[in-house]
């Protein structure tokens, strides 16, 4: 896919966008024309640990002229906290990469089942319900769960289901198998892609000083620090890393179509990084028009 070596690119640059082949609501074609009239036009599409949307999106950014950059974004867990790892242009083939998304998708699917089953005892909610909200080929999530509880009319929206029914406080709730985020972004490098820690200064804090050394030892390049969710003060201190230890520093929406407020181009990414990224990057190439 591409050509390595002879990319061009334009700004402005949306890195984190979601379509139908995870959690979005639109497919990857839609997703790519709501980032072109919002005025990107280079743009990374980064589903939940599938590449299964880049084909799709590739011709939709050529045929509208943008820059498509291969992405992912790779479910990972320390201690009791989800991290979410994004892989920039790696290898969608690589054994290592794959046997862990194919892991990860596995749990999720067998998480929701579990989870659709509880809830049933208690709504009158079916996993046929839940399926007519997940897109063919997409693996079913708490997304999908929670846009059949709206369609119940058991919650307004999926903040409120993820707030309520869907947390992980809640007895409806199952956990999903992620590795930890040293071998996520371990792997991600391995397959020659560039590991950035996406909305990292979020609510539940930042990582630890200590698992911050030991991710950019493993490979870590850097940190999405424009993002809706990050917070300060320590989105301050995340700020004063990257230019101490001159790391790449991304933005982006995390777009979701109507699933989530977030609209692209509300946190872009600059040239210089968008630019470093793709120097890094060797596992796959950008696809230009």
């Amino acid at each position: 896919m591409g050509e390595r070596g002879t990319a061009r690119f334009h700004g402005p640059s949306d890195l984190h966008l979601h379509s139908t082949h995870s959690d979005g609501t639109e497919a990857p074609a839609q997703v790519f024309s709501a980032a072109h009239r919002h005025g990107i036009r280079t743009a990374a599409l980064t589903d939940h640990d599938t590449t299964a949307g880049w084909a799709e999106a590739a011709q939709a950014a050529t045929s509208l002229g943008m820059t498509f950059i291969p992405g992912m974004e790779l479910s990972a867990q320390h201690e009791w906290r989800s991290i979410h790892v994004l892989g920039y242009l790696f290898d969608p083939d690589d054994t290592a990469l794959r046997a862990l998304t194919d892991r990860i998708r596995a749990s999720r699917l067998t998480r929701a089942r579990t989870m659709a089953d509880r809830l049933g005892q208690d709504f009158a909610l079916t996993w046929a319900d839940i399926l007519d909200h997940t897109a063919d080929g997409a693996t079913v999530g708490r997304p999908h769960i929670a846009d059949a509880l709206v369609a119940r009319g058991y919650v307004a929206d999926r903040g409120e289901a993820f707030a309520r029914m869907l947390s992980p406080r809640s007895p409806y709730y199952v956990s999903l198998y992620a590795p930890d985020p040293i071998t996520a972004v371990s792997t991600i490098r391995q397959a020659g892609g560039v590991p950035i820690i996406a909305h990292p200064a979020g609510r539940t804090g930042l990582l630890s000083a200590g698992l911050i050394d030991e991710l950019l030892s493993a490979g870590l390049a850097g940190f999405e620090i424009g993002h809706r969710e990050n917070l300060e003060p320590d989105l301050g201190v995340l700020r004063r890393l990257v230019a101490e230890r001159d790391l790449i520093a991304t933005g982006s929406s995390d777009y979701h179509g109507v699933g989530k407020p977030n609209v692209p181009g509300e946190f872009t990414t600059s040239d210089e990084m968008v630019a470093r990224i793709l120097d890094a990057g060797t596992g796959s190439a950008p696809v230009t028009p």
